[in-house]
């Protein structure tokens, strides 16, 4: 009777972790923040203020900040930062070719510091960041929002 009882026990947790596997997030979220970082980098347009833009730095941290510098050649840099946790909603404007990606916060959100400007330097915050996009299509536009919506969920 032991031998039976210890046999059930077994399967029945057997089958309840198959079960909380089957409806478990199969990616952690170091790979949606990796998905991020990858996609983005590979549709980035540098071309588009190619005299403007010396170089850039596009990266999504591991704690789920998007961070994005432009370094101009006059020797300006502008700086944005947000956190995941205040993702709202992306919007897309341009065509499958070139366009704009512009990732919405909850509120005032993104930080936006510029250095070296004619103006003085500049600490601000806004509540969008523009990043210029290219050759990208519908679907990973939408798998975009999908990851993101996910990673804002998972940081809260």
């Amino acid at each position: 009777m032991q031998k039976i009882t210890k046999a059930l026990i077994i399967t029945v947790f057997a089958m309840m972790a198959s079960l909380f596997c089957a409806f478990s997030d199969p990616v952690p979220l170091i790979g949606h923040l990796n998905y991020l970082q990858k996609i983005l980098t590979e549709h980035y347009d540098g071309q588009e203020e190619h005299n403007a833009i010396k170089r850039y730095e596009l990266n999504v941290t591991n704690t789920g900040f998007c961070r994005y510098r432009c370094f101009y050649s006059s020797g300006k840099t502008v700086y944005f930062s947000f956190k995941f946790s205040k993702f709202k909603d992306i919007d897309y404007i341009g065509t499958t070719s070139e366009g704009k990606l512009i990732f919405r916060t909850t509120g005032d959100d993104v930080i936006v510091q510029t250095y070296n400007d004619k103006a003085g330097d500049i600490d601000s915050m806004a509540n969008l960041v523009i990043i210029p996009i290219k050759n990208i299509e519908a679907d990973e536009l939408n798998k975009i929002k999908s990851i993101a919506t996910k990673v804002k969920s998972e940081l809260k």
